[in-house]
């Protein structure tokens, strides 16, 4: 992929024919793109685990129902014990955060939770496990052959919008309706 090509901020939208049951009908956030590979996160997959028993493994307490309710993403399927935190840039630096872009970062590092149990964390944010990696020029082989749509980031599908809505929503910001799609793959 040459340069400037790389999908860093952009949302990889699983077409209706991709049948791997980790990327199935599913939206993912590439952090990161370049001629090492690419590590994304996806975004409508909600485990059946809340960001209290995250806050508990780490020994972290808080009163605020809000925080412990809040559902956890399945990143992806590698490292499913590493955390991310996607949030809006603030005034506060953690000890480890990447920028996706202007509006959205990554944080990995224990102190942003430890932050957002005391208050002075990011107010929006979404707390995902696991991520999905792709080796070099793994995933420019997939988008040839279709497995992929992308689209520019919209940070208002991870942090406004409902999980099961995401996949349809995330297609539609390029004006295509997945239900229209058949599910057989092929070339033109």
């Amino acid at each position: 992929m040459g340069a400037g090509a790389y999908l860093s901020n952009q949302l990889l939208v699983a077409m209706p024919s991709l049948a791997d049951p980790n990327f199935s009908h599913s939206v993912t956030l590439i952090c990161e793109h370049n001629e090492r590979g690419a590590l994304g996160l996806v975004i409508n997959r909600p485990l059946e685990m809340r960001m209290s028993e995250v806050l508990d493994q780490l020994s972290l307490k808080t009163d605020d129902a809000r925080l412990r309710d809040m559902p956890v993403l399945g990143g992806g399927p590698v490292q499913r014990d590493r955390g991310f935190v996607l949030h809006r840039p603030g005034p506060q630096s953690w000890e480890s955060t990447m920028p996706i872009s202007d509006t959205l970062h990554v944080t990995t590092s224990r102190d942003i939770l430890a932050a957002m149990v005391k208050g002075s964390g990011p107010k929006t944010a979404a707390i995902a496990l696991g991520y999905a990696g792709w080796e070099a020029g793994q995933l420019d082989e997939e988008l040839l052959q279709n497995a992929w749509l992308t689209v520019p980031c919209d940070d208002s599908l991870i942090f406004e919008l409902p999980f099961e809505q995401r996949w349809h929503a995330a297609a539609r910001l390029l004006g295509i309706e997945l239900s229209r799609i058949s599910t057989q793959a092929g070339r033109a």
